[in-house]
């Protein structure tokens, strides 16, 4: 607290709800909610389009493919062409592909190509969007950590809502119609980011032109010179592997066959309320050390597998998963908050989608050979690993001398400092 000129306190904390954080908070919320619905609604009109479950595999990953492979590249358009301008270019064209597919779901049985090729275009639509979702948090907010801490909060919450919302709704209405209101969630998301004022349509001010390839080239030099930075991925790469991989596929798969789906549903609300407190617990606690502190979280993670290895009845193993969902937040908070105040603005697009990329590129993996695996070794003593992974993760991050010894910074202290390319942030 501070006191004014009168004498009366006043609270020194820079506001967050301003009229353009507003907005983008919009913004992101109803694309995430779009982004959820959008499974289940895709599932739903690809069974009753009689292409059972094979096509539902088909159109899932028609729809994750092209994110995976292309957000390296969105994350170079981002920088060279502006954040806001590619978001909206983003929800534009997911809008009207999804329009198109939900037009075709309504006249009739669409071939599986057509729904496959449309669920591309939408995945490669989210490749170009998310990167600028970490270059315009700096710039719209000046407490980035309540910032990030905020928008993961509404993530958690469109993750347990929108699921549920689009069973609801299908209950009600059809598929078509479930895969057009989706589609809304895109032209809401687009118009408010057309509204905002604060941030420029164009990039951050280049200090000379450079072709594609240089940029992509510059993000990578710019990704592996931070050793904290790549540290942290090469870490995250094992947990997807050997940990997310087994706690994901066969935590999920046990709980709706021992259990029920009814049971599942729960613990998966467990996750997202607990993540929703994680959120919350970001926004007041501010470590020096933040992904010390973060990676100090990740022995919650371990509940997680542990509950359903256990066999522990129900409500403990919602009670496990909610434990997990409030470490998993905090620990996102404070490392998006990381890499958003001490990379320069001009290369955070970029510097992102490699840290997207790297971060995402087991998981498939990981949750492919967990089935296979499982037939081999057991379900149990994977959970088991999976439930050490945690604890290893935490091990190996607190090892590392520049991921335990990064201080926090504000943003308005990296835009001070020297150039980007002189090493003096990097660590």
């Amino acid at each position: 607290m501070t006191r004014d000129l009168q004498g009366k306190e006043t609270s020194s904390d820079p506001p967050l709800w301003t009229a353009d954080f507003r907005l983008f908070f919009t913004a992101r919320t109803t694309s995430l909610l779009g982004d959820a619905m959008l499974p289940v609604a895709i599932t739903a009109a690809v069974i009753r389009a009689g292409y059972g479950a094979s096509g539902v595999g088909y159109a899932l990953a028609a729809l994750v493919a092209p994110f995976a492979a292309l957000i390296i590249f969105g994350g170079v358009m981002s920088d060279r062409f502006g954040a806001r301008r590619l978001m909206v270019v983003s929800d534009a064209a997911r809008f009207y592909s999804q329009g198109v597919l939900a037009l075709l779901f309504l006249l009739g049985m669409p071939q599986l190509w057509q729904i496959l090729v449309l669920l591309a275009l939408i995945g490669a639509g989210s490749a170009i969007f998310q990167p600028g979702v970490a270059s315009i948090t700096p710039l719209i907010a000046q407490d980035v950590q309540k910032a990030n801490a905020t928008l993961r909060i509404s993530e958690s919450v469109t993750v347990v809502i929108g699921p549920s919302l689009a069973g609801l709704l299908l209950a009600i209405s059809s598929p078509a119609a479930v895969v057009a209101l989706d589609a809304l969630t895109y032209a809401a998301s687009g118009a408010c980011l057309l509204l905002i004022r604060s941030v420029p349509m164009g990039p951050a001010e280049r200090h000379s032109e450079s072709s594609f390839r240089a940029d992509l080239v510059e993000g990578w030099q710019e990704f592996r010179a931070r050793t904290w930075l790549w540290s942290v991925i090469v870490v995250f790469m094992l947990w997807q592997l050997a940990g997310a991989g087994p706690a994901m596929t066969l935590g999920n798969s046990t709980l709706v066959t021992d259990h029920g789906a009814s049971v599942f549903g729960l613990v998966m609300s467990s996750l997202g309320a607990g993540s929703v407190l994680g959120g919350l617990i970001a926004i007041r606690l501010r470590p020096r050390y933040p992904l010390r502190a973060g990676a100090l979280s990740m022995p919650l993670w371990a509940l997680m597998p542990l509950g359903v290895a256990l066999d522990l009845p129900a409500p403990l193993i919602a009670g496990c998963y909610g434990v997990s969902g409030v470490g998993m937040a905090f620990w996102i908070v404070l490392f998006h908050t990381s890499v958003q105040t001490h990379i320069p603005q001009d290369v955070l697009g970029r510097v992102h989608a490699y840290d997207a990329a790297g971060s995402l590129v087991m998981k498939p993996v990981g949750q492919a050979v967990a089935g296979p695996l499982a037939l081999v070794a057991g379900a149990v003593p994977l959970l088991y690993v999976s439930t050490s992974m945690a604890l290893v993760a935490c091990a190996l991050l607190l090892a590392i001398p520049a991921v335990r010894g990064l201080k926090s910074v504000e943003r308005q202290e990296l835009s001070s400092n020297v150039a980007p390319k002189s090493g003096a942030m990097r660590r």
